[in-house]
């Protein structure tokens, strides 16, 4: 059985790219399809979870660790960059500590990185 793995990010469309002038929506988001794909190739059972950046944010989180168990959540760099999202992101973490408190978690660098990540912890 294939292992399962939640991505967590920020939907492309909602973040502030000001400081990353190298960044579109439109490449973020083909950077983060492009690896969804090379994980399900190598044999993950992928699901996506991007969030915005309001007070929804949590609750779909918390949704998808509630409808599934997963055997890594990845959770991607904007939401640890920049500062300023650094309450999303411990909201986060600890959502995903408290509900799936036996999941490896990991981090990408960039959404170009995220099965390298994903590989770090748990084999397909």
């Amino acid at each position: 059985m294939a292992k399962r793995v939640l991505a967590i990010g920020i939907e492309p469309g909602s973040a502030d790219y000001s400081a990353f002038p190298q960044l579109a929506p439109e490449l973020v988001r083909s950077h983060i399809d492009a690896q969804l794909l090379r994980l399900t190739d190598l044999g993950y059972d992928v699901t996506s979870c991007l969030i915005d950046l309001d007070e929804t944010a949590e609750a779909v989180v918390a949704s998808a660790l509630r409808e599934a168990s997963f055997d890594c959540v990845v959770i991607g760099a904007g939401l640890r960059e920049p500062k300023e999202r650094l309450l999303l992101f411990e909201k986060v973490l600890n959502l995903v500590h408290q509900l799936a408190p036996n999941t490896a978690i990991c981090f990408n660098t960039n959404p170009a990185d995220t099965a390298e990540a994903v590989q770090r912890w748990i084999e397909p």
